[in-house]
């Protein structure tokens, strides 16, 4: 793998770290809200996704990954859940007393359920699979299909959406000096808002022509 190669991983790497979907906007309240380390752990769980849908993109059948990644129910499914989702994340109303816990007690945060969350968000999106399989089937041929290359190619992918992730991740940090019970409960409102919209855009994505 060239330098030229090296350059266009980073910056697809680079780009793909602002592609706006749910997994963003979480990703931004969370670090407003929870703190950078609880922002890195939901970041982590996100990867994991993405890391795995390269996994099945690569050694899944191509005939089967791209049946699947056009079904409809899937599109549906996944849909439907973020729209579940969003509904509960809007008609929650925490006291304030718990949002001022939320904001100011870093201790009590449980790492492993934020992992897992952002890995079911970024997992449930059929769209991320499309994604990466096509990625992998305009990219691979360039690459002369060499298993070692590709695997450097889009580990530097990865590795520069993380990173890239992490910046977003401090400067947002920078906000929760302005966080008051208020603003905490309407940036949560705003999102359940966003998650109903991202998973209705979801579930007719299956059934409109392509």
């Amino acid at each position: 793998m060239d330098l030229y190669d090296i350059k266009n991983a980073v910056l697809l790497g680079f780009f793909l770290s602002f592609m706006i979907g749910p997994v963003f906007f979480m990703l931004i309240q969370t670090s407003i809200v929870k703190g950078v380390k609880a922002a890195i752990a939901f970041n982590f769980g996100v990867i994991l996704g993405d890391v795995t849908f390269l996994f099945i993109a690569y050694f899944g059948s191509r005939h089967l990954l791209e049946k699947i990644k056009d079904d409809p129910r899937l599109f549906f499914i996944g849909g439907f859940i973020l729209v579940v989702y969003g509904i509960i994340t809007y008609l929650d109303k925490p006291n304030k007393q718990e949002i001022e816990k939320s904001i100011n007690f870093q201790a009590n945060i449980n790492y492993f359920k934020l992992t897992l969350k952002g890995f079911f968000l970024n997992f449930i999106n059929i769209g991320v699979l499309a994604f990466w399989l096509g990625l992998i089937v305009v990219i691979g041929p360039t690459l002369d299909m060499n298993p070692v290359t590709i695997s450097y190619y889009f580990t530097i992918i990865i590795v520069s959406y993380f990173i890239t992730d992490i910046g977003k991740i401090i400067l947002a940090k920078q906000l929760k000096s302005k966080m008051t019970p208020l603003v905490v409960y309407r940036i949560k409102r705003m999102m359940g808002v966003l998650l109903i919209v991202f998973g209705i855009g979801l579930m007719l994505r299956g059934f409109l022509p392509k």
